[in-house]
């Protein structure tokens, strides 16, 4: 049986240009609740299928999947590269990040969601119990425009070794990216529609959280995780929500300081400063602050962002977010900041590396999630006030340290779901690691253990065995009987 992966049906349609030339790069459906409705449909039956197949079966598939991106590899960064803007060599590392993801998952999910006995108390001692993780069905991925490989396949990859089928709907921004994806996939596996593609805008998003999935796994800004959030709340969907982040880099007195300001301008500048675990805010000790900010400032300034192959940062993405960006630095500058590397002259999407110092602590480049090429740089008195000033934010994404000697005792202290020590960006390349946030950062994990169980739930049987010695379910039950439970609980708990 071959599949049809995709509905295409849609007569709305919608360009996408390249951030960089702004020439279109393709045209894509738009596409409707009748269609979503549809596609859930196709994968619900599609479920029934690829559930029954063997953990080593799912596995066997996830990484061909993983050896078939390898080989193309350079056919999807230049996919990348025209719908994001950023460098071949940044598309590349994205794509490569992923693989070992969907080997992991493949290869760990039996071990994580299969069969385990559970013990039982000495009131229930005549059963035997155990649990195991299920899948939930259809899980509708609703993915980001900034790393439109590795963040969606952070979801889409552990709903499928979980045994779901998933209903893909990437950013308007990089639909084609998607495409592919979805595209290789069934060269992999052609029996079923395990996963399938919906192009679109916000409307597509909110009419797959409606189309009767299992779960969302969003990936996105705040603002709009809490829409996505009232729309599946009409039908109680759940939902896994991993949204922006204002990230802080620590920075001790006994820091490696080259390292940390190497590391500190790839987290803030890296993919034009869009990442949702990119470096905004960096709190330096006194004692080392003009050293450190002399290395962040030279190593920032050697670099150039644009359009052509020797930039090492590309352009702004999303349009819009070339004004909030504008805003953030406009501001800091009028409340006292000063740019000692870049500015508020910005040329079209091209943002250039930004280092900005004595911004007020209330000011939106140290308050709002900015995603761009920006960074705050601040004195602080010791590690108590760098962390309370890091804490002091709404999101809690991730954060990264820099010690020789308290790397993991600071690292304790955050309020972050991920924390790098004397490294940045490293947990998301760990796939046994959980990947996510607190606060307005979000809810749930993906990646890891919590990963696999974030699209199942879990299945609990206890078989009983023999008769019990003191029959407790029943109407028949004695008051000797009550009497015996109330000395055995005693004897065993009463006493502590």
């Amino acid at each position: 049986m071959t599949a049809t992966h995709e509905i295409t049906t849609a007569t709305a349609t919608f360009d996408v240009h390249s951030p960089g030339t702004g020439e279109v790069v393709g045209t894509y459906p738009i596409q409707t609740q009748e269609e979503a409705v549809a596609a859930v449909d196709h994968a619900r039956e599609a479920f029934g299928w690829w559930c029954e197949l063997t953990y080593a079966q799912r596995a066997e598939r996830l990484s061909k999947f993983a050896g078939l991106i390898v080989r193309r590899l350079e056919q999807l960064a230049a996919l990348i590269h025209d719908e994001t803007g950023k460098p071949y060599s940044d598309a590349s590392l994205e794509a490569a990040l992923a693989i070992e993801h969907l080997v992991w998952a493949g290869k760990n999910a039996r071990k994580v969601l299969g069969r385990k006995s559970s013990r039982v108390g000495l009131l229930s001692i005549n059963n035997a119990a155990s649990v195991e993780h299920k899948p939930l069905g259809v899980i509708g991925v609703i993915g980001p425009w900034n790393y439109p490989v590795f963040t969606p396949l952070g979801s889409i990859v552990y709903a499928l070794a979980a045994g779901n089928a998933v209903v893909f709907k990437p950013s308007e921004f990089t639909p084609g990216v998607g495409r592919w994806l979805v595209d290789m996939f069934a060269q992999i596996v052609p029996e079923r529609p395990v996963l399938q593609l919906l192009t679109g805008d916000g409307s597509t998003g909110a009419a797959l959280c409606r189309a009767g999935v299992d779960k969302i796994a969003f990936t996105g800004s705040t603002a709009t995780a809490k829409k996505v959030m009232a729309v599946c709340a009409e039908s109680l969907t759940p939902l896994v929500a991993e949204c922006g982040g204002k990230d802080v880099l620590i920075v001790d007195a006994d820091a490696d300081l080259d390292a940390a300001a190497e590391a500190g301008v790839w987290a803030g500048m890296a993919n034009a400063g869009q990442s949702c675990i990119g470096t905004e805010r960096v709190y330096v000790h006194e004692r080392v602050y003009d050293a450190f900010l002399d290395k962040l400032v030279a190593r920032a300034g050697e670099l150039r962002a644009g359009v052509d192959t020797e930039a090492k940062i590309g352009p702004i993405t999303m349009p819009k977010q070339v004004e909030v960006i504008r805003h953030h630095i406009e501001d800091a500058l009028a409340r006292g900041g000063r740019a000692l590397v870049g500015g508020a002259e910005i040329q079209g999407q091209v943002v250039q590396p930004t280092v900005l110092v004595d911004v007020p602590e209330d000011a939106p480049a140290i308050t709002e999630e900015t995603f761009g090429p920006t960074l705050t740089v601040a004195k602080v008195r010791d590690m108590d006030e760098a962390v309370t000033r890091a804490n002091a934010t709404r999101y809690g994404l991730s954060a990264a340290v820099f010690s020789k000697s308290r790397g993991r005792e600071l690292a304790d202290r955050l309020r972050t779901g991920m924390v790098s020590v004397n490294a940045v960006f490293n947990f998301p390349s760990i796939a046994s690691l959980p990947f996510g946030g607190v606060g307005d950062s979000g809810f749930g994990r993906i990646h890891g253990p919590d990963g696999l169980r974030e699209f199942t739930y879990a299945h609990a049987v206890a078989r009983q065995r023999f008769a019990p010695l003191m029959a407790l379910t029943t109407f028949a039950r004695t008051a000797e009987t009550d009497q015996k439970v109330a000395k055995m609980l005693t004897l065993l708990h009463g006493r502590k």
